[in-house]
């Protein structure tokens, strides 16, 4: 693709209003999360059940958290850091499960990311 014809692609975005620190919105197929007011951008699918990760929030660790079961992402490699509490529609303990999705699918799977950057009141996912 040229210069010319990627100029003319709109790229994602979210208002910034709409992702207030802690919180995660949507940008495209995109989830812009705010970590203590810094925008980071990941793909939108828990890799445990395909949860909407735009629907989630950021912990006070700074992990997106799946708004399902609980699974944990960094936002800086997209790995898995600790592993659903559940399983289709039970929430709660799932001993052994947990660590395995984790270590299977949280570890070969990682979330997408996308470098963002803020323009006048929106906050764009960079293609």
């Amino acid at each position: 693709m040229s210069d010319q014809q990627k100029s003319n692609v709109q790229e994602p975005s979210v208002a910034v209003t709409d992702v207030p620190r802690g919180r995660a919105a949507r940008a495209g197929k995109w989830t812009v999360a705010n970590r203590n007011g810094e925008y980071k951008a990941v793909s939108s699918r828990c890799r445990h059940q395909l949860a909407d990760l735009s629907k989630g929030a950021v912990d006070r660790n700074g992990c997106l958290v799946c708004p399902w079961h609980g699974a944990k992402y960094d936002l800086d490699s997209g790995h898995m850091v600790e592993g659903p509490k559940g399983l289709l529609t039970y929430v709660g303990p799932t001993p052994g499960y947990t660590q395995l999705i984790r270590a299977t699918i949280g570890r070969l799977a990682p979330l997408r990311r996308r470098r963002t950057r803020v323009e006048s009141d929106r906050v764009v996912v960079e293609e």
